[in-house]
């Protein structure tokens, strides 16, 4: 199953809600809504610095990632980022595959 990481910033509208709700409420949400499309939360931590909160999360297709993505940001709530996460045999395949590429200029 893809793994993602999700890096995200509270709008101060979402911080508001933050407040309120408080980190379990928001952890529950986060989990409904993954669990909604058959993904799973591995971890979920609150930081300090240019992010609020990071996510792992597991999907069955890179297109429920985009689904989620896409249904956040139009809340306003959260400016976020999902970066790929790729397996270390993941990796190992890629580095296998012949790819044909020429550099500009040459």
């Amino acid at each position: 199953m893809p793994k993602f990481l999700i890096q995200a910033t509270y709008t101060t509208e979402g911080t508001k809600g933050l407040l309120r709700e408080g980190a379990s409420g928001r952890r529950a949400a986060v989990e409904q809504v993954v669990g909604g499309l058959g993904g799973t939360v591995e971890a979920m931590y609150f930081t300090f610095g240019e992010d609020d909160i990071m996510i792992i999360i597991d999907f069955p297709d890179p297109v429920s990632m985009a689904a989620v993505s896409l249904t956040v940001k139009a809340s306003g709530a959260l400016r976020t980022r999902a970066t790929p996460l790729l397996t270390i045999d993941e990796i190992d395949e890629a580095t296998r595959r012949q790819v044909s590429f020429r550099a500009p200029g040459e």
